[in-house]
């Protein structure tokens, strides 16, 4: 199977989701890729953008089984984990999965909930496996967790930690339908919901195929060194507390290779790296009092490293 087949694919998942996501299809490429590219993400946003119906629509065109979970205060580590009862009959415990045991699990305004239960997604989401009372239960195949938080009414929520903030591949912002595309979405609306128009397209052996291309995708040494180097930028930048970590510098290597496929390329060029860094590194940096003084973002700081780090003459060849 060549490039085109694979790339072919991509596009006919991204089609499907479409229907019922209208004006966000870069959104719905960087979500598909991280899930090719076997990360998680993690979408900010105010209310009623769509992040519910995106992650919703992937589950149908993927063919998925998933599980939502809103997360509230009074949600438990163990909802999510599962849990042990004792079965008299037998005179034993038994594992009962909590919500996460699912291949796409999405937590709805996750920063809503305690710093313990949020703690409970860490080993979930790294290791793809669970442990409850010693005992470890692994997560089926494929695994994603899409999250969405919502960062304007902070009153009741906890801020995730950064630990947790560097397990999401990328961070997406969904941002309000333009004129036009507003009004597709009243059109689409008014006799049935746009998920009903969304079709298995793909399964799990489909995305498990998918998976096992894009880790091969050829990367060139001189790629290798420019994605670290955007990484040490970030680490000596004089408006930068925290930079981003060995994790981060793998996601971002991850992802271009993602961005790769869907080009229809079986190598990274230096434009699939400047492209997705700062889905992938915004949220993973800390800004220091100098860059709040200046009102500046940790996207203004992530463009401006992204221009001054030379990039790799590397051509795409056809």
């Amino acid at each position: 199977m060549n490039n085109t087949y694979y790339a072919k694919q991509i596009n006919d998942i991204v089609a499907e989701v479409k229907k019922a996501v209208i004006g966000k299809d870069a959104i719905i490429i960087k979500t598909l890729l991280a899930i090719l590219c076997k990360g998680h993400i993690l979408i900010e946003d105010i209310p009623g953008v769509g992040k519910t119906t995106l992650a919703l629509a992937f589950s149908k065109a993927l063919s998925l089984e998933h599980n939502r979970m809103q997360f509230t205060p009074d949600v438990l580590p163990s909802d999510i984990t599962g849990f042990s009862v004792f079965n008299k009959v037998k005179n034993n415990f038994e594992f009962r999965p909590g919500v996460a045991f699912c291949n796409l699990f999405l937590a709805d305004e996750i920063n809503r909930t305690s710093s313990k239960t949020q703690s409970a997604l860490l080993e979930l989401m790294e290791e793809k496996s669970i442990t409850v009372d010693g005992n470890t239960y692994k997560l089926p195949e494929p695994y994603t967790v899409i999250a969405t938080q919502n960062p304007i009414g902070s009153a009741g929520t906890h801020n995730l930690p950064d630990s947790q903030l560097d397990r999401f591949m990328i961070k997406l912002s969904m941002g309000y339908p333009d004129f036009k595309d507003e009004v597709s979405i009243l059109k689409a609306k008014f006799s049935s919901s746009p998920l009903d128009s969304v079709s298995e397209v793909a399964n799990t052996r489909t995305i498990t195929e998918l998976q096992d291309y894009i880790s091969n995708i050829y990367i060139d040494d001189r790629v290798y060194e420019y994605i670290v180097q955007l990484s040490a930028a970030t680490r000596n930048h004089p408006m930068i507390k925290l930079g981003v970590s060995p994790r981060g510098t793998l996601a971002l290597m991850q992802i271009s290779k993602g961005i790769a496929a869907a080009m229809g390329r079986d190598y990274v060029i230096p434009e699939d790296v400047s492209y997705i860094c700062s889905d992938v590194f915004e949220h993973r940096i800390m800004l220091n009092s100098k860059a709040k003084l200046a009102e500046l973002t940790s996207a203004a700081v992530i463009a401006d490293i992204i221009k001054s780090v030379p990039a790799p003459g590397i051509a795409e060849t056809r």
